[in-house]
Parts: structure tokens; C-alpha cells; sequence
């Protein structure tokens, strides 16, 4: 799979851009805040309908004007238009060749994005809700009956927790409510969490393979530990047991929203313990396995974008990720970097030839 086309209008800062893509290595050049990233934001928006850097869509809307639309044409077994579109005030909108998408998990993994960015060192760095996200977003491109569960689950946790603060306020509980709550919560919360156990084994293999690719020679072991709540206790205990200080609390403090994803090295915890070194390998470990679920399971090599990650990798995480490249493990792939004569050099090294793209002040040209 890869893309062909892709139109902005309105995009961020792109009045209007038309570009022709072929499948192979992109090199996006252009000085730092000239609109690198808001173009690899554009391509994973058309994947996902919804950015990747946590802009709400009214944000991604230029300055001045009321709406946005990022068109773009795949080309796989068929071509195919996806159509993203947003006015400010309404919902936003996505077409597939003409036709409007009516819910958002029949458009999820269809046109599968990978994302290497900077900020991506989070995961390992930040608390457990990045974490949760990551492998949420993955398994949702690959089974769209966990992202339905996973909306509703949420759906119905905002419920009761907008019931434990009216109850707090009046000193009462309606307790049949509440029981409804937890009558939908439950069900769903041990569904998801018996697909993320499950889920988590099948990542270790692909993980692991990448991280020792990464770490050539390493005796280290790395392992990722799924961690839960209802691994010990059934869902529904939880909730009982848990309820006078959730009372308090004015929230739900148990449950599948709560899980983390343990990130170990030598059996102790690497954002701790971890050099920086060791800590980049199983960061760019972790993107490898993501490509190779997404691409086991949707038997296509989904789009790689990789964003200014040359200013964070050393030269031996660089080598290694551009001998993956060499060998022909990736389809289409974006690389943006503000040092153009580095990429040039890097490619050059490998053997590899490339497209190269010049961004400046809102325009795109042959670089």
C-alpha cells in the first residue's frame, strides 16, 4: 500500500498543496517550524481522523478560515479516496471513495500509519496512560470489535463518574444507576482486558527480535508486562470493594483504564535503570513490532513516517534503521529533517535513492 495523492486546503499552515507521491523513501526538508510535521500529520490524520500531536480539529484549521480537508488516494489491491473534512461548530466528516464513513472503527486500519517522532521517548518516560494509548491504538487498527468495546467502555465509565460527583454533592447514591453502570462496565472491562493480555504475548516476539536487531550482541533481557487490576480480581469485586472511595474521589479508581504496560530491562524497570542508549533501542523496538503486527495482520506494509528522529538517534540506531529500510522491510516512507545535506548523506550511504521535498512558507517544491 502506499500513497499517491494527497491535497490540503486549509491545513494547519497549508492554504493549498497538491503533491504526487510513488512507493519509496520521501525526504520532507525545510527549516525548523516551516510545516515538516504538519504534512506527516496531514498523511497519519488520513489513517487515523485525528492528529497525531493532540491538536483538537478546530486547531488544525489556518488561520482565518472555517474549515480544513485533507484529501489523499492509496493505491493497494484498488485506489482508493479518503476525504477528511472539518467545519468549525460541526462534526468532522470522512468519505471513502465518495461514500461517508458512519462510524470511526470501519475507517480505523484501513489505511494502516506508522509514527516515529521524538516525543515518542514518552513512553517510556511519561506515566501509564501513554502506554495504554499505544498498544490501544494498535489493537484497534487490527481488531475493530476491541475499538467498539473499548468507546463504550469509556462511554459508560464517563457515566459513572458524572454519577459518583452528583451523588458526592448530594450525599446520596442512586444506587440502581449505578448497579446499570456497572452492569456495561463490567463485561467490557474483562473482554478488554483478556484481549490486551492476550494481545501483549503475540507483540513480545516481534518486540523482542527488533530490540536484538537494534542491540546487536546484547545479552540484556527486555520483556514488556501487561499489568492489571483483574489479573487478581474479577471486575465486579473491584467496583464493590473500590466504591466508598470512589465515593470520595469522585471517580472511578478501578478498571481497565487504570492498567499499565511495565517496561523491564534485566527484570528492572527501564525508564530507571535504563541508559539513554538502551532506552532509544526499546523505543524504536517497539515501532518495528508495531510495523510487523500491522503488517501480519493486515497483510500490507502500512506507511512509515519518520519525523526529525535523526536529531535523537545515534549513528549505530540510525545505521540500524536504515539497514531495515535497505532490505526492503518498509514500503512508502516519509522522512522529515531540517538538515538536508544529513539525510542526503545517510541515504546516499545506504544505496538508497529518494524523493526529496522542499517546505517553505506554506509551499512544497521539488528539493
Amino acid at each position: 500500500m502506499f500513497l499517491e495523492k494527497l491535497a490540503l486546503y486549509n491545513f494547519k499552515n497549508y492554504r493549498e498543496v497538491l503533491l504526487d507521491f510513488r512507493d519509496g523513501i520521501h525526504c520532507v526538508f525545510g527549516r525548523n517550524g516551516s510545516g515538516k510535521t504538519n504534512l506527516l500529520d496531514a498523511i497519519y490524520y488520513l489513517s487515523f481522523a485525528k492528529c497525531a500531536f493532540g491538536n483538537s480539529d478546530q486547531q488544525n484549521i489556518c488561520n482565518g478560515e472555517e474549515q480544513f480537508v485533507i484529501k489523499g488516494v492509496f493505491q493497494n489491491e484498488s485506489r482508493s479516496e479518503v476525504v477528511c473534512s472539518y467545519q468549525s461548530g460541526r462534526k468532522k466528516i470522512i468519505r471513502v471513495n465518495e461514500k461517508e464513513t458512519p462510524k470511526l472503527s470501519g475507517h480505523i486500519g484501513k489505511y494502516p500509519v506508522v509514527l516515529i517522532a521524538p516525543h515518542d521517548i514518552e513512553l517510556i518516560w511519561d506515566g501509564s496512560e501513554l502506554r495504554r494509548k499505544f498498544f490501544d491504538s494498535l489493537m484497534s487498527q487490527v481488531d475493530p470489535v476491541y475499538f467498539e468495546n473499548l468507546i463504550l467502555y469509556h462511554h459508560y465509565l464517563k457515566q459513572r463518574n458524572g454519577l459518583l460527583r452528583i451523588s458526592a454533592d448530594r450525599g446520596e447514591v442512586d444506587r440502581d444507576l449505578l448497579e446499570t453502570y456497572d452492569q456495561q462496565l463490567i463485561p467490557l472491562g474483562q473482554v478488554i482486558f483478556e484481549k490486551r493480555k492476550i494481545f501483549v504475548g503475540q507483540f513480545s516476539l516481534p518486540f523482542s527480535e527488533a530490540y536484538r536487531f537494534l542491540a546487536e550482541g546484547t545479552k540484556e533481557q527486555i520483556s514488556i508486562q501487561y499489568q492489571s487490576e483483574l489479573g487478581e480480581t474479577d471486575f465486579k469485586t473491584l467496583l464493590e470493594r473500590n466504591l466508598s472511595r470512589d465515593l470520595q474521589l469522585q471517580r472511578t479508581t478501578t478498571g481497565i483504564h487504570r492498567d499499565d504496560f511495565d517496561f523491564r530491562l534485566d527484570d528492572q524497570e527501564l525508564k530507571r535503570y535504563g541508559s539513554q542508549g538502551q532506552q532509544k533501542s526499546f523505543l524504536i523496538g517497539l515501532k518495528l513490532a508495531e510495523f510487523k503486527m500491522l503488517q501480519d495482520y493486515k497483510t500490507k506494509k502500512p506507511i512509515l513516517l519518520l519525523d526529525d528522529i535523526f536529531d535523537k538517534l545515534d549513528d549505530l540506531r540510525i545505521q540500524k534503521l536504515i539497514q531495515r529500510v535497505a532490505d526492503g522491510t518498509f514500503g512508502q516512507l516519509f522522512i522529515t529533517d531540517a538538515r538536508a545535506d544529513r539525510s542526503r548523506e545517510i541515504i546516499k550511504k545506504a544505496g538508497l535513492k529518494a524523493v526529496s521535498l522542499l517546505v517553505e512558507n506554506g509551499n512544497v517544491n521539488p528539493g
